[in-house]
């Protein structure tokens, strides 16, 4: 899927706008010159700018472009069936990983993405655990990203 550049101006200025509105509610350091919003609100400054680039750019009269172009994989139902999994495996998460914890999420939405693209069936729970345990250590022990435990709270290390 292709979007003329006017689409993606406008999406990306939304987002600058909605950097910048709240990054005035985070709270002034004492003593300090720079808070902690300056950097966001710098980056998102430039992003407005880029954004509006984009947009004049879009919108210029010699642009024959229409809005937005879907791409060929569109037509392919084996494609269509990984992005309708892809998404569902993001909106299980997003709903389920604080009562169902990382680890049973993670191992569950690996299961279906391997089942999707086709993996040996033998490799599909081993390497979903595994692959989940090695990136819940590293978020977790390495990076002390807090996930979410849920069913298995009992059972942290």
């Amino acid at each position: 899927m292709k979007f003329n550049d006017a689409v993606s101006g406008a999406l990306l200025l939304v987002l600058a706008v909605a950097i910048l509105v709240s990054v005035r509610s985070f709270p002034a350091i004492p003593g300090q010159n720079i808070g902690p919003g300056v950097f966001p609100a710098t980056l998102a400054v430039l992003l407005a700018l880029c954004a509006g680039l984009l947009i004049f750019k879009g919108w210029a009269p010699s642009r024959e472009d229409p809005w937005v172009v879907m791409g060929e994989w569109m037509k392919s139902a084996h494609h269509l069936r990984n992005f309708f999994i892809t998404i569902g495996c993001l909106l299980f998460y997003i709903f389920a990983s604080e009562p169902l914890g990382f680890l049973v999420c993670s191992t569950v939405i690996l299961m279906a993405m391997f089942w999707a693209l086709r993996v040996r069936g033998a490799l599909i729970v081993p390497l979903a655990t595994l692959i989940t345990l090695v990136i819940h250590t590293v978020f977790y022990k390495g990076l002390r990203v807090p996930l979410p435990w849920g069913v298995l709270q009992s059972v942290q290390w």
